[in-house]
C-alpha cells in the first residue's frame, strides 16, 4: 500500500495542486475533480496527455481515479447511459495514465431507512445488478479494477454486492470515517476491521477522523493501516480531506496535516497476522514503585523500533529519552511522533548520562556491533530478535556485559503471551505425559519490494542472518525452545523458491530431544495469501495441544485430555510483565529476573545456527546444538 491524496482537496486545479503535493514528498496523487475545471471522467484526449505531462514534471504517479460513476440511486435508462459514457472517459484516461484502479458506485444511494438493506433484499439486489450490468461488463473488458465506496451505503452492502458480482479483483473503497459508528463495528470491532481490510482495494482518510483540532472522532488509524497492511492492501491510502466549513484551517493546511497524521500512523514493521494487527492492545492498569525514577531509554533503529518506541512511552517506570536511525526521515518521524530528540548518530546518546538503556532494533547482523559500543559506554542493552546473526557475536556481547556488570536482554515478544506461558506451564506440569512430538508450520507472504527496501538487507546471511527461518520463524523457534527446552540435535534443508534473495524462502527442519521427542518445522515466505499463518501441534502419551493463527481461520488454542477437547489450558498463566521493556526496567530498578537474558537469547541463536549448519555444511544431516557459552 502507498500514500496518496485527492488532488482537488486543496481546492486548486491540477496545475497548481501537483507542485504543492510533490513538495510534501508524496509520490502518488488521485484524480477526481478540478482537472482543468472538470471531473476526471470528462477529460479529452489532449487534456489526458496534459495530465500525464504534469504528473511526470512533478514526479508523481496516479494512485487511483476517484470517480463519481454510478453515484445515483436506481436511475432511469437515460441516466444509466450517461454513467456508461463517463465510464468510457475513464477507460480512455486509464489507457494513457497507466492506472486502472477506479473508485466507483453502483446505482444504490438510498436515503433514510433503506440504507443498509441491500444485503438483505434479494429483489433490490437483482435490480441493482441488472442496472449496473452494462458498466460491469465494460469495466471487465477494459481491465479496470473497481472499488465501491461505502458512501451512501454500508460496508456490508458493498460486500454483498461484490459477492453477487463475483469479480475477485474488485473490492471496497473503504472510508472508515463513514462507517465508524456502524452496528457492525460496535458488534465486533476486530472482525469489522479484518473483514473490511480484506475487501479493501483503497482506503480514504478524512481530516475529521485524523486531525483532533477539527473536532471529529479521531479513529485508530494505526490499527486500521496495520490491518490493511497485514491483509495485503496493494492500493492507495488516500487523503480525502473534506475540510469542514467551520474549520480554522485552510484546505491546503488541513490536507497537509492529514497527510502528516497518516504518515505517523503508517505501520513500520513488516505485516504479520491480520487479527493481531486488528485487535486493540490489551490495557492493564499497572504501577511500578520506581515510576518517579524511570529508566531512560534510547531506541536505535526505527523500522520496527518505531512501534517499540511507543511501547516504551506506555511502560510504567520507563522513559523514552530519544530515538536514533541512520535515515534522518525515519528518525525525524519517530522523534516528532513521541516528542523526543532524534539523531542519526549514536554517539550523543552514549555520552548522555541520563540514558541507561539502549534498545537495539537495527538489522539483525548489526545488533552485536551496536551493542558492543553501548556496553563499552556503560549502557545496559536490550536487542530485538534474533540476538544477532551469529552465535560468535552473541558470545562477545554476553562476555562484555558480564565483565562490566551490565544487563543484557533479548526481546522475544511471545514470552509475554498468556497462551505461550500457559502452554509452558502445561508441559512442565506433566499434562502431556511423556512428550512424543509435534509440528510447527509458518506460512507468510513477503514480496520482492519487502526484500529490496531499506538497502536490501533482508534475505541476506550477513545482515538478516538468513531468510524465513531467521527473520520470521525465529519467533516460533524461540517459543518452542522456551516451552520444551533446547533440542539435542537438529537437521535442516532449505530452498529459495520464489524470491531473488541470497537466503531461503522455504525451510524444513527436525529437532530431536534427549528424551526422544521429535519436532518438525516448516516455514515459507512464499505463501500466496498475505497472512501470518502459524499452526502448532504437540502431543504426548496423555494429551495434545493445537493452536492456529491467521490463514483460513483464527482458532483459539485447544487442549486434549481424557477423550475431550477444551479451549481452557490446565492452568492459565497471565504474564507478569507488560512487555520486554517493562521486564527490563524492573530488572534494572529492582533486580527482577529477566524473561530472556543474553545467555538465553544465545541458546535460541545456537539452535538456529545449528539448523543452518546442517543445511549449508552437512547436506541436511544431523548437527548437535551447543547452547551454552563456552569458556573464554
Amino acid at each position: 500500500m502507498f500514500l496518496s491524496i485527492f488532488s482537488d482537496e486543496l481546492r486548486l486545479d491540477v496545475e497548481q495542486a501537483f507542485p504543492v503535493i510533490g513538495s510534501w514528498g508524496l509520490e502518488h496523487v488521485d484524480l477526481r475533480g478540478r482537472v482543468f475545471k472538470k471531473g476526471c471522467e470528462r477529460l479529452t484526449k489532449d487534456e489526458i496527455a496534459r495530465v500525464k505531462e504534469l504528473l511526470d514534471a512533478n514526479g508523481l504517479a496516479l494512485g487511483a481515479f476517484q470517480s463519481s460513476v454510478a453515484k445515483v440511486h436506481l436511475p432511469d435508462r437515460e441516466r444509466q447511459a450517461a454513467e456508461l459514457e463517463k465510464l468510457e472517459g475513464l477507460v480512455r484516461a486509464a489507457d494513457v495514465l497507466g492506472c486502472r484502479l477506479v473508485r466507483a458506485f453502483n446505482f444504490w444511494q438510498p436515503k433514510g431507512e433503506q440504507k443498509g438493506t441491500l444485503a438483505v433484499q434479494p429483489d433490490q439486489m437483482q435490480l441493482v445488478l441488472d442496472m449496473f450490468e452494462p458498466l460491469a461488463r465494460r469495466a471487465k473488458e477494459a481491465g479496470l479494477v473497481l472499488a465501491f465506496e461505502n458512501c451512501g451505503q454500508t460496508c456490508e452492502e458493498v460486500a454483498a454486492l461484490l459477492d453477487a458480482l463475483g469479480v475477485p479483483e474488485w473490492g471496497l473503497a473503504w472510508d472508515a470515517a463513514n462507517d465508524w459508528d456502524s452496528d457492525a463495528r460496535e458488534r465486533d470491532e476486530t472482525e469489522y476491521l479484518v473483514a473490511n481490510a480484506r475487501r479493501a482495494r483503497m482506503v480514504h482518510v478524512k481530516a475529521r477522523s485524523a486531525v483532533a483540532e477539527l473536532g471529529g472522532t479521531v479513529i485508530p488509524w494505526d490499527r486500521i493501516l496495520a490491518t490493511c497492511s497485514a491483509a495485503g492492501l496493494a492500493g492507495p491510502v488516500s487523503v480525502e480531506t473534506h475540510n469542514p466549513a467551520e474549520s480554522p484551517l485552510s484546505h491546503e493546511e488541513a490536507s497537509r496535516k492529514t497527510v502528516e497524521f497518516t504518515r505517523k500512523s503508517w505501520p513500520t514493521a513488516a505485516p504479520g497476522d491480520v487479527y493481531s494487527a486488528a485487535r486493540p492492545a490489551a490495557k492493564r492498569e499497572v504501577h511500578r514503585p520506581y515510576e518517579d525514577k524511570p529508566v531512560g531509554f534510547v531506541v536505535v533503529g526505527l523500522g520496527m523500533g518505531h512501534g517499540r518506541s511507543k511501547t516504551v512511552t506506555e511502560t510504567p517506570g520507563a522513559r523514552l529519552l530519544g530515538v536514533c536511525d541512520l535515515r534522518e526521515e525515519r528518525a525525524a518521524r519517530s522523534g516528532e511522533a513521541f516528542g523526543v530528540k532524534y539523531t542519526t548518530d549514536l554517539e550523543p546518546w552514549l555520552a548522555d548520562p541520563d540514558v541507561e538503556a539502549v534498545y537495539i532494533l537495527t538489522e539483525t547482523g548489526n545488533h552485536g556491533r551496536v551493542a558492543m559500543r553501548a556496553l563499552e559506554a556503560g549502557k545496559h542493552v536490550m536487542t530485538t530478535k534474533p540476538m544477532d546473526a551469529s552465535v560468535r557475536a552473541c558470545d562477545e556481547m554476553v562476555r562484555l556485559a558480564e565483565k562490566k556488570g551490565l544487563t543484557l536482554a533479548v526481546d522475544f515478544g511471545r514470552r509475554f503471551d498468556a497462551e505461550v506461558l500457559s502452554l509452558r506451564a502445561a508441559v512442565r506440569s506433566g499434562f502431556f505425559g511423556r512428550m512424543l512430538g509435534g509440528t510447527l508450520s509458518l506460512k507468510i507472504l513477503r514480496t520482492m519490494k519487502y526484500f529490496r527496501e531499506n538497502g536490501g538487507w533482508r534475505g541476506t546471511r550477513e545482515l538478516d542472518g538468513g531468510g524465513v527461518l531467521s527473520n520470521q520463524c525465529i519467533h516460533e523457534i524461540d517459543m518452542l525452545a522456551f516451552c520444551l527446552g533446547v533440542p539435542k540435535r537438529v537437521k535442516c534443508d532449505i530452498w529459495t523458491q520464489a524470491h531473488e534473495i541470497e537466503a531461503e524462502d522455504l525451510g524444513c527442519a527436525t529437532w530431536l530431544y534427549e528424551d526422544g521427542t521429535v519436532i518438525h518445522h516448516y516455514a515459507t515466505s512464499s505463501y500466496p495469501f498475505p497472512t501470518w499463518y502459524m499452526r502448532v501441534e504437540l502431543h504426548g502419551t496423555e494429551g495434545a495441544y493445537v493452536s492456529e493463527r491467521g490463514g483460513p481461520s483464527d482458532r483459539k488454542a485447544l487442549y486434549f485430555k481424557g477423550n475431550e477437547w477444551t479451549d481452557q489450558p490446565p492452568k492459565r498463566i497471565e504474564p507478569e510483565w507488560l512487555s520486554a521493556a517493562d521486564n527490563f526496567a524492573a530488572a534494572l530498578r529492582e533486580g527482577a529476573a529477566l524473561v530472556c537474558d543474553g545467555r538465553d537469547g544465545r541458546r535460541t541463536q545456537a539452535i538456529l545456527e545449528a539448523m543452518y549448519a546442517s543445511a549449508y555444511d552437512r547436506a541436511g544431516d544431523w548437527v548437535d546444538v551447543e547452547p551454552e557459552l563456552p569458556d573464554a
